[in-house]
C-alpha cells in the first residue's frame, strides 16, 4: 500500500491545498494530511477547528477520487510523523522558487534523519498559485472577499472568526 504524508499548518485550509490534495490523491492507496501543531505561529484557528474543516473537504475529495484520507495532528519531527502513519512519501506543493529553496533543505534534512522517506513535490496549479493561508486571513480580516481562495464553508469559518 502506497501511503503519503501531506503535512501543513491549513490555517486555514485553501483551495491550494485541496488542489494539491486531489493531485495527490491519484497517486496513493491512503493520504495523510497531517496537520502540524505549531505554537509558535499562533493559528487562527484551533486545532480542532482546523481539522474539523480538513476532515470536511478531505471526505468529499476521498468520495471523488477513491482514496482513503486520513487527517493525523502531529507536533513532532515530519520523519517521526511519517514512521507513525507508515507514509513512505511526504508530499509539498510548491508555489514559486521561494518555496523550493526552503523545501530543498527541508528534503536534506529529513533525508539525513531517513533516507526511505521521499519528497515529492507537485506544483500549484496556476490558479492558486498566488494562495497563502497567511493573505486570505489578512483579506478575510480586512473585509475582502475570499470566495475565490477557499471553500464556502471555510469562508464561513472565517467570517465567524472576524465578524
Amino acid at each position: 500500500m502506497r501511503i503519503a504524508l501531506y503535512p501543513g499548518t491549513f490555517d486555514p485550509i485553501t483551495l491550494g491545498h485541496i488542489d494539491i490534495i486531489r493531485r495527490a490523491a491519484v497517486l496513493v492507496d491512503r493520504l495523510v494530511i497531517g496537520v502540524a501543531i505549531n505554537r509558535d505561529k499562533g493559528p487562527l484557528f484551533d486545532l480542532e477547528e482546523r481539522v474539523a474543516m480538513i476532515e470536511a473537504e478531505a471526505a468529499k475529495l476521498s468520495a471523488q477520487t477513491g482514496t482513503e484520507m486520513v487527517v493525523h495532528p502531529f507536533e513532532n519531527l515530519l520523519i517521526h510523523c511519517a514512521h507513525e502513519v507508515g507514509a513512505q512519501i511526504i508530499v509539498r506543493g510548491l508555489r514559486a522558487v521561494a518555496d523550493f529553496e526552503y523545501e530543498f533543505q527541508m528534503v536534506g534534512m529529513n533525508r539525513a534523519l531517513d533516507n526511505s522517506v521521499e519528497t515529492v513535490f507537485l506544483m500549484a496549479d496556476a490558479g492558486h498559485q498566488a494562495i497563502a493561508s497567511k493573505l486570505v486571513k489578512e483579506i478575510a480580516r480586512l473585509g475582502g472577499d475570499v470566495t475565490k481562495f477557499v471553500t464556502p464553508a471555510v469562508r464561513q469559518a472565517l467570517l465567524a472568526k472576524f465578524g
